[in-house]
């Protein structure tokens, strides 16, 4: 690998299997002596964890700006201090949700303003977008029946919701198939596991030849 590592994000709605798949990817890849990390957003900083709880386990009303500001906050903290340190020694940084989570749950399913969403990103992220991202898509009644009874804030949100979130990740991949890649999550873990390594491996080595070019 050269100087910077590779930034792969795992995207979709809750109940899609993408933390499963995150987790396994981490372990094929340490396996086979690839530097990496795994992380996740919420929560991927000492400060993210406490704003992780308060986002998805706050009892009372939360309003729509303040959740969408509280998510920032823990991004800019995971970026400086874990993100970019990783990546700048070379190392695969994995993540779990990123930014796309942001656009699909606060734009596309509450509303907020998309582009204002985008710009706020890019700040807190000082500009960084992965170099891959994999969005698991699933049907949103399959999705439901994965998470079972004990949901948090955002896993209780209305069906209605969950299918918006999904149409906006379907919308974010159309909007950038350079980067984004969809596997088909309805299908068992072992052979979702297998298109998403496919993709991983194929992504890395195509990396590494045009690093050496």
């Amino acid at each position: 690998m050269s100087k910077r590592g590779l930034f792969i994000t795992f995207e979709g709605a809750d109940g899609s299997g993408k933390s499963t798949q995150a987790e396994k990817t981490a372990k094929y890849l340490s396996k086979n002596n690839i530097e990496n990390i795994l992380t996740r957003e919420p929560g991927g900083t000492d400060l993210g964890q406490n704003l992780r709880n308060i986002l998805l386990n706050y009892d009372e009303k939360v309003s729509d700006n303040c959740e969408f500001f509280l998510y920032l906050a823990d991004r800019s903290q995971h970026v400086d201090t874990k993100i970019m340190p990783a990546l700048q020694q070379g190392k695969i940084v994995l993540c779990d949700r990123h930014t796309d989570s942001t656009l699909a749950y606060q734009g596309y399913a509450r509303g907020l303003d998309k582009k204002r969403i985008n710009e706020l990103n890019n700040i807190a992220t000082n500009g960084l977008i992965p170099d891959l991202t994999i969005v698991f898509d699933v049907d949103t009644e399959v999705a439901m029946s994965r998470i079972g009874g004990n949901k948090d804030r955002m896993e209780s949100e209305s069906a209605d919701f969950h299918r918006k979130v999904r149409e906006g990740y379907l919308d974010i991949a159309k909007k950038n198939p350079d980067r984004v890649r969809i596997v088909n999550s309805n299908n068992g873990i072992e052979a979702v596991f297998k298109d998403t390594i496919n993709i991983i491996t194929e992504f890395i080595s195509n990396y590494q030849k045009k690093v050496n070019e």
